[in-house]
């Protein structure tokens, strides 16, 4: 789809794998966070589901932002693209922690450092 618009500008191959880590991060984190809900200590876990419910909607935002690609402000991208890795990486540390524990976690946090990876190598090429 990307390589189709008339607009699109820079690598296309790379904006297409952070647009689909992206995806892929909000779906694990919603389904990370409402598999926390159904656990026994769902207590323990508040801080899991908080980090969570915030990476996906960070990550489903910012999907949005690299989707558009008529008249885009690099400056707002940029800083999405920052708020993006740091809300992966603070997921996925916390997602880390409770991965022996918890399969729904440890998928997650993979998920979040793909798609941590993946961002911060968008951020390098907008220099």
């Amino acid at each position: 789809m990307l390589a189709s618009h008339p607009g699109a500008a820079g690598d296309t191959a790379l904006l297409a794998r952070a647009i689909d880590a992206l995806a892929e991060c909000a779906q694990a984190c919603t389904t990370c966070a409402d598999a926390c809900l159904a656990e026994e200590m769902v207590a323990e876990l508040r801080r899991c589901i908080r980090t969570d419910l915030d990476c996906a909607d960070v990550c489903a935002t910012t999907l949005r932002l690299l989707s558009r690609q008529t008249g885009t402000d690099d400056a707002l991208v940029r800083a999405q693209l920052q708020a993006c890795v740091v809300a992966c990486r603070t997921c996925g540390d916390e997602c880390e922690s409770h991965a022996e524990m918890h399969e729904h976690c440890r998928v997650c946090a993979e998920a979040c450092r793909a798609c941590e990876k993946v961002c911060t190598e968008l951020l390098t090429t907008m220099a």
